[in-house]
C-alpha cells in the first residue's frame, strides 16, 4: 500500500454487518413504508394501483387527523416546557448544594425506570374526573386539602384535556432533563466562574453569559429528544385514555387505522410522523456536524 493512501478494507469489513443490518430493518422497511402509503392498499389484499400523494392530500383534509395534530401539538408544548422547566430548576438546585443530593437525584430519576404503561395505569386513577364527594385521586387531594375548587375533569377537558395527558410525561422524563443539565453545570470549571465574580458581574450577569451560553448545546440535545419523544408518544395515551376521539394523536390513529387493515392509511399517518420528527432531528444533526468540524 502506498504511503498516504488509507486501507478502507478492514474498517468496512468491520461495519459491515451494522450497515446490513441498518439497510435492511431501518431504511429498507421505512421505505417499505414509504410505498405501501403510495398505493390503494387498504385491506388485506395486496395493493392493486399506485395513487401518488392521493393519500397524504385526503389525510391532511381529514378532520380527524387535523385533530389528532391539534392534540399532538397542545401534548408537545406542554410536555416540551414541564420538562425544561423542572428539569432545569432541579438540576439548578442540586448545582446549589443539597444535603442528601443522591437521594434527591434518584427520586428525580425513578420515574425513568418505569415504563410508560406502568405510569400510565396510575395516571388514569389520578387523572379521574369524578369530582366532590365521588372524586378519588388528584381530586381527593385537593378536596382533603381543601382546595375542592381546583377539582376539574382533566383528560375529559374539551380543550385542555392534552395538557392534562401531558402531565404523567413531565413527571416520568424530567428527572432525564436534569440529569442532562447537572451534568452541564457541573461540566462549567469552577474557576470560569470565580473569574467572573472577580470581574464585577452580578449573579444574574454570570448566568446570562457565562453559565447559560455554556448550557445552551445541553439545552438544545434536551430539546431534540424530548420533541420528537412527544411526537410518536402511543402507550401512555393508550394506558390512560385508550384509543378515544378526545385524546387522539396520530400515532393512536395510527394504530386505529392500522387494526382496521387499512394499510396505506397507517403508512400514510407513519411516514408523516417520520417527517415532522425530521423537522426537529435533521437541523441538529447538521449543526452538530458543523461544530464537530469547527471543533478539529
Amino acid at each position: 500500500m502506498r504511503k498516504g493512501v488509507r486501507n478502507w478494507g478492514p474498517p468496512l469489513l468491520l461495519l459491515a454487518p451494522t450497515i446490513i443490518i441498518l439497510g435492511i430493518f431501518v431504511y429498507g422497511l421505512i421505505a417499505a413504508n414509504v410505498r405501501v402509503s403510495l398505493t390503494n392498499r387498504t385491506s388485506l389484499v395486496p395493493a392493486t394501483e399506485f395513487v401518488g400523494l392521493d393519500n397524504y392530500t385526503a389525510l391532511l383534509a381529514e378532520d380527524r387527523f387535523l385533530h389528532s395534530l391539534a392534540n399532538l401539538a397542545v401534548f408537545t408544548v406542554v410536555f416540551i416546557a414541564g420538562t425544561m422547566l423542572f428539569g432545569f430548576l432541579w438540576a439548578w438546585m442540586l448545582d446549589k448544594g443539597v444535603s442528601a443530593e443522591g437521594i434527591f437525584r434518584s427520586v428525580y430519576l425513578f420515574p425513568m425506570a418505569v415504563s410508560f404503561v406502568a405510569s400510565g395505569v396510575v395516571w388514569r386513577w389520578l387523572l379521574n374526573s369524578a369530582e366532590g364527594d365521588r372524586a378519588s385521586g388528584l381530586n381527593r387531594i385537593l378536596e382533603t386539602f381543601g382546595l375542592g375548587f381546583l377539582q376539574n375533569s382533566w383528560w375529559n377537558e374539551p380543550t385542555w384535556g392534552m395538557a392534562a395527558i401531558a402531565l404523567p410525561a413531565i413527571w416520568q422524563l424530567s428527572g432525564y432533563v436534569m440529569a442532562l443539565f447537572l451534568a452541564g453545570f457541573r461540566g462549567i470549571p469552577e474557576e470560569l466562574r470565580e473569574a467572573a465574580r472577580m470581574d464585577g458581574a452580578s449573579e444574574l450577569k454570570l448566568y446570562r453569559y457565562v453559565i447559560f451560553p455554556q448550557l445552551s448545546p445541553i439545552a438544545l440535545s434536551a430539546l431534540i429528544i424530548v420533541s420528537h419523544m412527544s411526537l410518536k408518544v402511543f402507550d401512555l395515551i393508550m394506558s390512560v385514555t385508550g384509543s378515544i376521539y378526545q385524546t387522539e394523536v396520530p400515532a393512536t390513529y395510527m394504530w386505529i387505522t392500522l387494526t382496521s387493515n387499512d394499510y396505506a392509511k397507517s403508512a400514510t399517518i407513519a411516514t408523516i410522523l417520520l417527517l415532522l420528527a425530521s423537522v426537529f432531528i435533521i437541523p441538529y444533526l447538521i449543526q452538530t456536524a458543523r461544530s464537530e468540524k469547527a471543533n478539529r
